[in-house]
């Protein structure tokens, strides 16, 4: 079980961004791969502690949403204590809506069970310098029953004994299942978010309407509109470096106020944490400079979508890259392709898993519409790009909203699935896929994605029928509050005129 890190460098690839970008280099050692999580460790965390550098850990998991849930420690409590026993969180963090109600219906948590605790576990690798704020460190956990209790604490928990509907757990069974294929995922999430003038209080008090963009025409690449946003970006940049997520730059995208931040890529898990430690940094660090920023899929009826495009190889533990070989592209390429390609309508709800998300989805956006591959094209929802070493699989179909840990174990599942069942991916396509309109379309909202992922086989197979009832019941509610929502729409269409 692959539960370190692990890194390859050297050779280079280039070009990723949703119009443009760049992720950086993706290559092979001659010794395999390399651990390489640039992580504190215990010792450093006890230095600093008794020193006073740092007097804060933040102990921390995701619910549904992604959103980090947890506790601050006092920094030597932390060492004394947690670090061997873990901590305890409500279970009801598990079953909540957007706005923090317990929802019934759920089999792993209810008023009628009381709602009890589980046990947080810190994955020790995982613990950093959170550099975005004075004093403190973060480490993220694993979610365990109670009864389990911290055994394992040092080493991380078996994947067995996990609570199977936390969004890591989803993730590390799908990473066990590719390590007993002899395969590792390394990946590398592009995000992006607009930037706001208005602060998080501002934005609120105002019903989100009329918020100021940091940016008044498209900036894709302009380096002038991105300069009056640079000393935040500048300070998102220091800030994650510190917290051992490289950047790797950054850029204005296709929206006005919007950017895009890419950070190194890595192992799949280690992505994962990445990914999630980055979003709850840069709002963090948005709230203190009085501005804001937002990640959700489609902020504004007339404005571009933010994505969070994942881009994926397969490699052995020995460091060599299976996508590609002296003969061209492999078999596990292609059967890895075939299934993520085929099996994505039934993981939809992982890529896309709001209201929201599906709003992004439009003809000519930079969204994907439709359901092919292609190389180097950013109309198809698969892009093949790279070469040798370099070759890899961008989906372009998750918007900056998803929950990473959701979308990689559905990428794993859909690419495990395709090299088990030995599944060919349809001819490229060549053109643009907009104008496609014998190709599938993605899934038009949230309650037709759901309704795929509830009846799946293949999602049942990988996750689990308790993971995927727990899921399709959290998006049920989340359709369900929205059509019982009146929208500004409704009114500013009916009101005076039906």
């Amino acid at each position: 079980m692959l539960t370190a890190a692990v890194m390859i460098a050297s050779a280079k690839w280039a070009g990723a961004g949703s119009v443009g970008g760049g992720l950086g280099r993706w290559g092979v050692m001659a010794g395999g791969l390399s651990s390489a999580r640039m992580s504190m460790t215990v010792e450093a965390l006890r230095e600093a502690s008794a020193s006073g550098a740092i007097d804060t850990v933040i102990v921390a998991f995701t619910d549904h949403y992604g959103r980090l849930v947890g506790k601050r420690f006092d920094a030597r409590f932390f060492c004394e204590s947690a670090i061997a026993e873990g901590t305890h969180a409500c279970d009801y963090l598990l079953t909540v809506d957007m706005e923090m109600e317990p929802v019934p219906g759920y089999e792993f948590a209810s008023w009628q069970q009381g709602y009890g605790d589980v046990h947080l576990v810190p994955d020790l690798t995982t613990l950093r310098h959170a550099a975005w704020t004075d004093g403190a460190a973060i480490v993220l956990c694993d979610v365990l029953p109670t009864e389990t209790g911290a055994d394992g604490a040092d080493s991380g928990p078996d994947a067995h004994s996990l609570v199977e509907v936390a969004p890591r757990s989803i993730l590390r069974r799908q990473v066990e299942r590719l390590d007993a294929l002899d395969l590792v995922a390394m990946a590398a999430s592009e995000l992006e978010f607009f930037v706001y003038d208005d602060s998080y209080r501002d934005a609120q008090r105002k019903g989100y309407r009329d918020v100021q963009a940091a940016g008044w025409y498209i900036e894709d690449y302009h380096l002038l509109p991105g300069a009056r946003v640079e000393p935040y970006l500048r300070s998102a940049r220091r800030a994650l470096s510190a917290s051992g997520i490289p950047v790797e730059s950054s850029k204005g995208e296709w929206g006005a106020g919007q950017q895009e931040l890419n950070i190194r890529y890595t192992d799949v898990l280690e992505m994962a944490d990445r990914h999630t430690v980055m979003k709850h940094a840069m709002k963090e660090l948005a709230d203190t400079m009085g501005i804001s920023v937002t990640f959700m899929a489609k902020p504004t009826v007339d404005g571009a979508g933010s994505s969070g495009h994942i881009h994926l190889s397969l490699w052995n533990a020995d460091g060599h890259h299976l996508f590609a070989s002296d003969a061209g592209e492999t078999d596990v390429f292609r059967h890895f392709l075939a299934g993520w390609l085929a099996y994505a309508p039934d993981f939809m709800v992982c890529y896309a898993p709001t209201i929201n998300s599906y709003k992004r989805y439009v003809d000519g956006s930079w969204a994907p519409t439709r359901l092919a591959w292609s190389r180097d094209n950013r109309t198809a929802g698969f892009r093949v790009v790279g070469a040798g070493p370099g070759l890899r699989i961008e989906c372009r179909i998750p918007g900056a909203d998803c929950n990473p840990y959701l979308a990689y174990a559905a990428t794993l599942a859909s690419g495990i699935a395709g090299i088990e069942q030995r599944l060919e991916p349809p001819d490229e396509f060549r053109g643009d896929l907009y104008h496609a309109a014998d190709l599938p379309r993605v899934a038009v909202s949230l309650e037709h994605a759901t309704h795929d992922f509830r009846t799946s086989a293949v999602a049942r197979a990988a996750f689990g029928d308790a993971v995927v009832d727990h899921y399709a019941h959290t998006f049920d509610v989340e359709v369900a509050a929205y059509h019982a929502a009146v929208t500004d729409w409704e009114r500013s269409r009916y009101f005076e005129r039906i």
